[in-house]
């Protein structure tokens, strides 16, 4: 809830100004927090008439932001995925101006498939990163882009996103999910406020120094998606179809569904909440699935 990580939240530097490039779901709750702070914040999406645009950002139409729009950024945020090519479109299209920015602090938002498969076991921030699929290769490349701009970047790797109004109990409600069994299969999962808790509580230790450059974003429990979605159904009182095999399941889904489920592993959150003292908000799937039906009755 917004509410709650606003008041465990410290608020930007006085004269500073946030970039939020890529106003997606956690770009735009990002936004929302870095706002209710008090702060000067302006989100982009490739649209400017979209919901929480503050003004457009597209590589592939070339709709690169204003002057007045990049003058002055202490803090940059980018959402944004490798494009078609495997470049970052925001190095690409930016990188000169950033460079000249009077940056403090710049987050790339990345992904914990950088590691690929570990058979379950956990990684941290030291493990070696062996992608498998190209969208997890290039995304590393990207880390790689960021590095070495020689600013003050810090990669955060993210596992499955969810929050209200894209959870465990929204894919009940319409019907879109699936009940599969694959024996030792774990997935890890952050709450949209943790991924914004984490971000002000990042920003607040590297005005002070402390700044790793690489940083894992998760909760303290990784599980199967039957757990979480049995625990959703139970909190609406609905019931479940039968469970569906993995060998089974698996003839009809996507190759992109098929490519998650290649993948297992678990993503350790210590450096971030025992090594930098963060206090996550919705420590597991249950405390996160109890704030998302909690906004879902109230719309």
């Amino acid at each position: 809830m917004l509410e709650t990580v606003v008041n465990q939240s410290v608020p930007l530097p006085v004269n500073s100004k946030m970039l939020v490039l890529g106003g997606g779901f956690s770009g735009q709750h990002i936004a929302s927090v870095t706002k209710a702070l008090g702060g000067n914040v302006l989100c982009s999406r490739r649209d400017s008439k979209s919901v929480g645009a503050d003004f457009s950002f597209n590589s592939k139409s070339d709709q690169i932001p204003s002057i007045n729009i990049l003058e002055g950024v202490t803090h940059l945020i980018s959402c944004i995925p490798p494009n078609q090519d495997g470049k970052d479109p925001v190095i690409e299209k930016l990188k000169k101006e950033i460079k000249n920015m009077p940056i403090s602090w710049i987050g790339y938002l990345s992904t914990t498939g950088v590691y690929g498969d570990s058979k379950g076991e956990w990684v941290n921030e030291q493990t070696i990163p062996k992608p498998k699929q190209l969208r997890s290769k290039n995304r590393l490349a990207c880390e790689q882009e960021w590095l070495e701009l020689g600013l003050p970047v810090q990669i955060l790797r993210l596992p499955g996103i969810y929050g209200p109004g894209r959870s465990a109990l929204e894919s009940i409600v319409k019907g879109k999910y699936k009940l599969v069994d694959k024996p030792g299969q774990v997935f890890s999962r952050i709450h949209i406020d943790d991924i914004a808790g984490a971000i002000m509580h990042l920003i607040d230790l590297a005005s002070k120094g402390k700044m790793p450059k690489i940083i894992n974003i998760a909760d303290n429990l990784p599980t199967n998606n039957i757990e979480v979605l049995e625990h959703a159904a139970s909190l609406i009182n609905y019931k479940l179809p039968a469970i569906e095999s993995y060998k089974i399941a698996s003839q009809k889904m996507s190759p992109m569904a098929l490519s998650f489920w290649q993948e297992n592993r678990r993503i350790s959150n210590q450096l971030l909440c025992k090594s930098l003292n963060y206090s996550l908000i919705h420590n597991d799937y249950k405390l996160g699935l109890k704030d998302c039906l909690s906004q879902l009755n109230e719309n």
